[in-house]
Order: structure tokens, then sequence, then C-alpha cells
């Protein structure tokens, strides 16, 4: 298959995404066409997630039949009822003697001060996103202001006024010929967008006067002792990272650990309390390699998935995208 520069260009992996335009909310479905081996790593303050003890060590499920990502804050994790009623019309999840139980771990943003605050994604969504990933074009995986990416923004130091569209954004490197790694990243954060190629800003909070990208760091330094606008919980960088190397799931959640560099790479601040970033990893275990090799490129491909977000999205009424600038 044509390489896509996604996360698709990892074997057996779909997505899939369903969106309410005029609501501004949406939800993506990461389809394991095969059970992946899963792992987690959540760095921010404050963390909306759903199914994530089960994947670190010690625990008795290692496999991962998808990974919800959404919007809608905590009322979206009802999308996830959604995706395990359309695995479960195919017999996928884990058996338990009477049927099987999908294993679909999940994470959301707050997009509700960007559209309808009352429109979430729900079961339905969720159904439709991952019937999208199932059944859907499993050759392409749309970026921007789609799915989960619907009501990404970053910049919120100085509320909603001063922010910046973004999205969701994929990135994928072959590390050897037939080795790869790709990501999936939902940009929602409270600071800005860095390229670390050159540290240039590529999107961020926007001053007042100018209306163009002021730096979250100096403006919390001059504003320091003052109440910023932003809000614990209503900022976060979730995603997926996904290989086709055999990893253990010990080495997969060390994936997801070492994937997290990449948020530190490019967003300004990274984990702070007014963030949830959380990273899902899977691997669908087809070629044997070192860890090493694979764990090195998680921070590049995380990073490149970011900066694909933010460049993917489009201006949303009075919220400008970098496309703008």
């Amino acid at each position: 298959m044509e390489r896509t520069n996604s996360i698709i260009d990892v074997d057996g992996i779909r997505v899939g995404h369903a969106q309410d335009a005029s609501g501004i909310t949406g939800c993506s479905v990461v389809y394991c066409e095969h059970p992946a081996v899963g792992g987690v790593d959540q760095r921010g303050g404050a963390p909306g997630t759903r199914e994530t003890d089960l994947l670190r060590p010690m625990h008795m499920v290692s496999h991962v039949d998808a990974v919800l990502l959404t919007g809608g804050s905590a009322y979206g994790l009802d999308a996830a009822g959604g995706v395990m009623r359309r695995l479960e019309e195919i017999e996928r999840g884990f058996p338990v003697g009477v049927g099987v139980v999908p294993i679909v771990p999940a994470a959301v943003i707050f997009d509700l001060g960007v559209g309808s605050p009352t429109t979430r994604p729900d079961n339905a969504m969720g159904y439709a996103a991952a019937s999208d990933a199932i059944d859907g074009n499993s050759k392409s995986c749309p970026v921007g202001c789609v799915g989960a990416g619907t009501g990404a923004t970053v910049g919120k130091l100085l509320g909603m006024e001063h922010a910046m569209k973004s999205g969701i954004g994929s990135a994928s490197i072959e590390i050897l010929p037939g080795l790869m790694i790709g990501a999936l990243v939902v940009v929602n954060a409270f600071g800005d967008i860095i390229d670390p190629a050159d540290g240039s800003l590529v999107a961020g909070v926007r001053s007042p006067e100018t209306g163009q990208p002021a730096g979250t760091l100096a403006l919390m330094q001059a504003l320091a002792g003052a109440q910023f606008a932003a809000q614990a919980g209503t900022n976060t960088v979730i995603g997926v990272v996904a290989t086709n190397a055999k990893l253990s799931k010990e080495e997969t959640n060390k994936l997801a650990q070492m994937a997290q560099d990449g948020i530190a790479m490019s967003v300004r601040p990274a984990h702070s309390m007014f963030d949830g970033d959380t990273l899902f990893a899977l691997s669908t275990g087809l070629v044997k390699v070192d860890f090493n090799l694979v764990g090195a490129f998680a921070a590049q491909v995380t990073a490149a998935a970011i900066l694909n977000a933010v460049h993917s999205a489009r201006s949303l009424g009075a919220l400008p995208c970098a496309a703008d600038l």
C-alpha cells in the first residue's frame, strides 16, 4: 500500500471519524484489525480517561480492540459504548464464555467552550466512528478539523477569544524497511505549538494588541500572580502511537512513555495542571526488533503528528488557524 504519512501506514491499523459540525465536536476511533498489545502513559494534571488501568503491567488484559479519542470532556466517554456495540457485532473482544467484552480504552478533550456545550459525542457517534474505521476507506486517514479534532484549540491562556484553531494530526516513520511507527494526536493544548526543527512558534495564544501568536511562557511571566483565563481540565493532548514491532506489554507501556517526549518537544508548556495529556501505544506484533530502536522514534513521530494537526486545521468563526497567520 502507498505510504500516507499517517498511523494507518502501520499494518493492521485503521482510523474512523464522526463529528457534529454544528455542535463543533466529534470522536475518532483507532481500530486494530487484530487485537494489539496496548499500553498507556498519562502525564497531564487533569485527565479524562477510561480503561487505562487494565493496560498497565501486572494486569490480566494485554490486548486492545480499539482506542477512542473523543471530544465532549467526560461526557464524551459515552461514545465508548457505541464503539463496543459495533465491535460486539463483529464478535471482537475479550472472550467471557457468554460472548465477548470489547476492550476500548479512551481519552477525552474539553471542547465544550467552542461550539454547543450541550452537544457531545455519544453512543451513536461512537458507533459511527467505529463503523467508519471498520467498514470505511482504510487507505486514508483524514486530519484537521475532523473527528476528535473538530473542536480542538490551542493557546488559551487569555481565554478563547485569543486562542487559535487546532485539530487532529497524524504522521508515520519507516524506521527500517518494513518496520513502521505512526501516531494520531488530538491537539487541544493550553499552551503553544513549537516546531522542534527550528524553535519557531507555529500556533498559540494571540496578543490582544496584534492578533499574532505572543508566546504563552512570556505572557505567564508577565502575568505572574494574576488569574489565568485557562481553567484546569479544559485542555489536553491525547493520542495513539502504533507500531508493527513485536513488543511485550511492558515495552508497549514504555513506548507510550517515550512518546510523551514528543509533546514536550512541540508543546509549551507541556503536562501542566491545566492539561490532561494522555498517550496510548499499540503493538501489532509483526516484526521482531530491539525495543530501543522503536522507542527512539516515538517522540519524533508524535511531534510530527502534533505539527500536522495544527497545519491541517482550518479557521472556525473568530478563531484563526496557523495558515491564516
